[in-house]
């Protein structure tokens, strides 16, 4: 069946960098695009950045773009979330999902079919 794991969550403190990861399994991760999503505590679930099945194409909310990147290494059934210049409003439980299968990615969390169990991250002032 279907596996996301995310890892490198953890406390850091405004103006640092941190870099989650998905490791996906029981699919042809190269076929598949991959976002990344977050929820803040008492808030909806939004939309952070999304990799097309290649990796040629990504897409970003405008509160992240310039600080996060989203990349991808499909040897590896890996997508990555790199996050720089972190602000305490970033605070929130991140997830990656599974997107369209040779498609571009979505912005919404209803055409993302498996979800990863999330990794918190904590930004500090």
């Amino acid at each position: 069946q279907v596996q996301l794991v995310e890892s490198g969550g953890g406390l850091v403190q405004a103006g640092d960098s941190l870099t989650l990861s998905c490791a996906a399994s029981g699919l042809t991760f190269s076929t598949y695009a991959m976002g990344w999503f977050r929820q803040a505590p008492g808030k909806e679930r939004e939309f952070v950045a999304t990799i097309d099945w290649s990796g040629g194409s990504t897409y970003y909310a405008d509160f992240v773009k310039g600080r996060f990147t989203i990349s991808r290494y499909n040897a590896k059934n890996t997508v990555y979330l790199q996050m720089n210049s972190l602000k305490v409003e970033d605070t929130a439980v991140y997830y990656c999902a599974l997107g369209p299968q040779y498609y571009r990615g979505s912005i919404y969390d209803r055409d993302y079919d498996y979800w990863g169990q999330g990794t918190q991250v904590t930004v500090s002032a």
